[in-house]
Protein backbone atom coordinates (compact mmCIF):
# COMPACT_ATOMS: atom_id res chain seq x y z
CA UNK A 1 0.00 0.00 0.00
CA UNK A 2 1.18 3.51 -1.03
CA UNK A 3 2.22 6.11 1.59
CA UNK A 4 -0.55 8.57 -0.22
CA UNK A 5 -3.08 5.86 0.09
CA UNK A 6 -2.40 5.46 3.57
CA UNK A 7 -2.02 9.31 4.22
CA UNK A 8 -5.39 9.90 2.66
CA UNK A 9 -7.01 6.96 4.69
CA UNK A 10 -6.05 8.19 8.10
CA UNK A 11 -6.95 11.56 7.21
CA UNK A 12 -10.62 10.08 6.62
CA UNK A 13 -10.56 8.29 9.90
CA UNK A 14 -9.15 11.66 11.37
CA UNK A 15 -12.14 13.64 10.03
CA UNK A 16 -14.68 10.98 11.75
CA UNK A 17 -13.19 11.08 15.03
CA UNK A 18 -12.97 14.79 15.34
CA UNK A 19 -16.57 14.78 13.96
CA UNK A 20 -18.16 12.02 16.54
CA UNK A 21 -15.79 14.31 19.42
CA UNK A 22 -17.59 17.55 18.11
CA UNK A 23 -20.77 15.81 18.14
CA UNK A 24 -20.06 14.82 21.95
CA UNK A 25 -19.22 17.98 22.99
CA UNK A 26 -22.27 19.48 21.49
CA UNK A 27 -24.41 17.49 23.63
CA UNK A 28 -22.34 17.79 26.79
CA UNK A 29 -22.09 21.11 26.68
CA UNK A 30 -25.95 21.41 26.18
CA UNK A 31 -26.80 18.94 28.64
CA UNK A 32 -24.27 21.31 31.19
CA UNK A 33 -26.35 24.24 30.14
CA UNK A 34 -29.95 22.73 30.58
CA UNK A 35 -28.73 21.86 33.61
CA UNK A 36 -27.44 24.75 34.89
CA UNK A 37 -30.56 26.65 34.02
CA UNK A 38 -31.99 24.59 37.14
CA UNK A 39 -28.58 24.40 39.60
CA UNK A 40 -27.14 27.76 39.80
CA UNK A 41 -23.67 28.54 40.87
CA UNK A 42 -22.71 24.44 41.14
CA UNK A 43 -21.09 24.13 37.62
CA UNK A 44 -18.06 22.11 38.50
CA UNK A 45 -20.38 19.77 40.09
CA UNK A 46 -22.40 20.03 37.67
CA UNK A 47 -19.72 19.70 34.84
CA UNK A 48 -17.76 16.12 37.65
CA UNK A 49 -21.30 14.62 37.67
CA UNK A 50 -21.93 14.43 33.85
CA UNK A 51 -18.40 13.12 33.56
CA UNK A 52 -18.81 10.26 35.70
CA UNK A 53 -22.08 9.28 33.98
CA UNK A 54 -20.50 9.23 30.43
CA UNK A 55 -17.58 7.55 31.70
CA UNK A 56 -20.27 4.91 33.05
CA UNK A 57 -19.56 5.68 36.50
CA UNK A 58 -21.26 6.12 39.78
CA UNK A 59 -21.72 9.28 41.95
CA UNK A 60 -21.28 10.00 45.68
CA UNK A 61 -22.26 13.56 46.23
CA UNK A 62 -22.20 14.59 49.70
CA UNK A 63 -23.26 17.89 51.66
CA UNK A 64 -25.47 19.78 54.22
CA UNK A 65 -29.42 19.55 53.12
CA UNK A 66 -30.75 22.28 50.95
CA UNK A 67 -27.61 21.85 48.47
CA UNK A 68 -29.48 20.78 45.77
CA UNK A 69 -28.11 17.30 45.36
CA UNK A 70 -31.74 15.53 44.69
CA UNK A 71 -32.70 18.11 42.08
CA UNK A 72 -29.47 18.07 40.22
CA UNK A 73 -30.43 14.14 40.08
CA UNK A 74 -33.85 14.88 38.75
CA UNK A 75 -32.57 17.73 36.28
CA UNK A 76 -30.10 15.10 35.13
CA UNK A 77 -33.10 12.68 34.31
CA UNK A 78 -35.00 15.15 32.51
CA UNK A 79 -32.13 16.64 30.18
CA UNK A 80 -30.50 13.27 29.58
CA UNK A 81 -34.02 11.51 29.84
CA UNK A 82 -33.22 8.82 31.63
CA UNK A 83 -35.92 6.65 34.25
CA UNK A 84 -35.00 7.70 37.61
CA UNK A 85 -35.70 6.22 41.10
CA UNK A 86 -34.88 7.36 44.61
CA UNK A 87 -34.39 5.05 47.58
CA UNK A 88 -34.84 6.30 51.01
CA UNK A 89 -31.99 4.31 53.26
CA UNK A 90 -33.72 3.47 56.90
CA UNK A 91 -32.40 1.02 58.99
CA UNK A 92 -35.34 -0.85 58.05
CA UNK A 93 -34.50 -1.48 54.53
CA UNK A 94 -34.03 -4.61 53.87
CA UNK A 95 -31.70 -6.03 50.57
CA UNK A 96 -34.79 -7.60 48.40
CA UNK A 97 -36.23 -3.91 48.99
CA UNK A 98 -34.14 -2.57 46.80
CA UNK A 99 -32.93 -5.34 44.84
CA UNK A 100 -36.18 -7.10 44.45
CA UNK A 101 -37.90 -10.42 45.08
CA UNK A 102 -39.14 -13.60 43.74
CA UNK A 103 -43.24 -14.14 45.05
CA UNK A 104 -45.67 -16.94 43.91
CA UNK A 105 -47.90 -16.29 41.05
CA UNK A 106 -50.21 -18.40 39.15
CA UNK A 107 -49.93 -18.90 35.58
CA UNK A 108 -53.43 -19.05 32.83
CA UNK A 109 -53.72 -22.84 33.95
CA UNK A 110 -53.95 -21.75 37.24
CA UNK A 111 -50.14 -23.93 38.11
CA UNK A 112 -48.32 -21.82 41.06
CA UNK A 113 -44.62 -20.52 39.65
CA UNK A 114 -42.48 -18.03 40.56
CA UNK A 115 -42.23 -14.38 39.61
CA UNK A 116 -38.97 -11.66 39.55
CA UNK A 117 -39.98 -8.43 40.65
CA UNK A 118 -37.45 -5.76 40.14
CA UNK A 119 -36.54 -3.28 42.98
CA UNK A 120 -36.05 0.28 42.13
CA UNK A 121 -32.34 -0.42 41.87
CA UNK A 122 -33.68 -1.42 38.50
CA UNK A 123 -33.28 1.71 36.54
CA UNK A 124 -30.53 4.07 34.95
CA UNK A 125 -30.50 6.61 37.17
CA UNK A 126 -30.74 5.87 41.10
CA UNK A 127 -30.31 8.06 44.05
CA UNK A 128 -29.64 6.20 47.18
CA UNK A 129 -30.19 8.67 49.81
CA UNK A 130 -29.06 8.64 53.30
CA UNK A 131 -27.11 4.85 52.80
CA UNK A 132 -25.28 5.38 55.84
CA UNK A 133 -28.79 4.47 58.03
CA UNK A 134 -29.34 1.07 56.69
CA UNK A 135 -27.90 -2.28 57.73
CA UNK A 136 -24.78 -3.39 56.56
CA UNK A 137 -26.11 -5.87 54.25
CA UNK A 138 -28.06 -3.77 52.63
CA UNK A 139 -25.36 -1.27 52.11
CA UNK A 140 -23.61 -4.20 50.58
CA UNK A 141 -26.34 -5.43 48.31
CA UNK A 142 -26.43 -1.73 47.29
CA UNK A 143 -22.53 -1.31 46.55
CA UNK A 144 -22.62 -5.05 44.78
CA UNK A 145 -25.45 -3.82 42.57
CA UNK A 146 -23.19 -0.69 41.81
CA UNK A 147 -20.17 -3.20 41.30
CA UNK A 148 -22.37 -5.07 38.72
CA UNK A 149 -23.86 -1.84 36.57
Amino acid sequence: MSTNVRDSQLAEEFQVLQSEADDFAAIFNGARAEIGHVIVGQERVIEETLTAIFCGGNVLLEGVPGLGKTELVKALSRVLDLDFRRIQFTPDLMPADIIGTRIMTTNAAGQYEFEFRPGPIFTQLLLADEINRATPKTQSALLETMQEG
